[in-house]
């Protein structure tokens, strides 16, 4: 029993996501709390400031602590970033539908663009970016410029997504992977799909020999039209 013990807290240790951050880093963002269109209350760091936002929201066994290697990167170039907690993680509470976690991100798209952000995309991975891509069928049109789609759960009318250009990306050997090619199928354009070699699902990318790769690639498609 004791070392079936010992096996699991070791599987534990390497499943979960371990992060360190230098006193500076930990001062560069702080956290802010917002509703949601169904009366909930979603907690999120916020980083940088400026005209032009990006919305992180989470996987399944992650958190908006997940993506602070991604938003201190965004932040240095000169984007305000908004990482959520989704309801029922950290203290970010459900509203009238504990599901609906499509509520959570346009919750922090009204924060942003109510704060002044002209221009505000949002990144989604796995079950964050399934509630990215309901969002974005449930927003209103120019409310969402970029949307980045990391192995992203189904969502019904992806042909209904409202944004101004869409990425997917998906990893060749994952599970999700025809779902994705099938849900981009669907989508509007301009959209552009990416498959990177490999298995590993969506955030689980960044913890890869592609993650310096992946977040390169998150980086062109935000900033390569900056002018417009």
């Amino acid at each position: 029993m004791r070392s079936k013990t010992i096996v699991c807290l070791c599987l534990i240790i390497l499943l979960t996501p371990m992060m360190s951050f230098s006193a500076e880093e930990e001062a560069a963002w702080h956290v802010v709390t917002f509703p949601s269109p169904d009366g909930g209350i979603v907690s999120a760091d916020l980083y940088g400031s400026g005209d032009r936002g990006v919305v992180l929201a989470h996987g399944r066994i992650f958190d908006k602590q997940s993506w602070r290697p991604l938003a201190l990167r965004l932040e240095q170039e000169g984007l305000v970033v908004l990482s959520i907690d989704f309801r029922g993680y950290g203290s970010s509470q459900a509203g009238e539908k504990e599901g609906a976690f499509f509520n959570d991100v346009l919750g922090a798209i009204t924060y942003l663009h109510d704060a002044g952000v002209k221009k505000v995309s949002v990144i989604g991975g796995s079950m964050g970016g399934g509630a990215a891509a309901r969002a974005a069928v449930e927003s209103e049109a120019g409310d969402i410029d970029h949307l980045i789609l990391l192995s992203p759960a189904p969502t019904e009318h992806p042909e209904a997504i409202r944004a101004d250009s869409i990425l997917y990306v998906v990893s060749a050997e994952e599970g999700l992977f025809e779902a994705v090619k099938g849900q981009y199928e669907k989508a509007p354009e301009p959209k552009r799909l990416e498959i990177l070699a490999g298995a590993a699902h969506a955030q689980h990318i960044f913890n890869s020999s592609l993650g310096p790769d992946l977040t390169e690639l998150i980086v062109e498609f935000l900033m390569a039209d900056e002018e417009r």
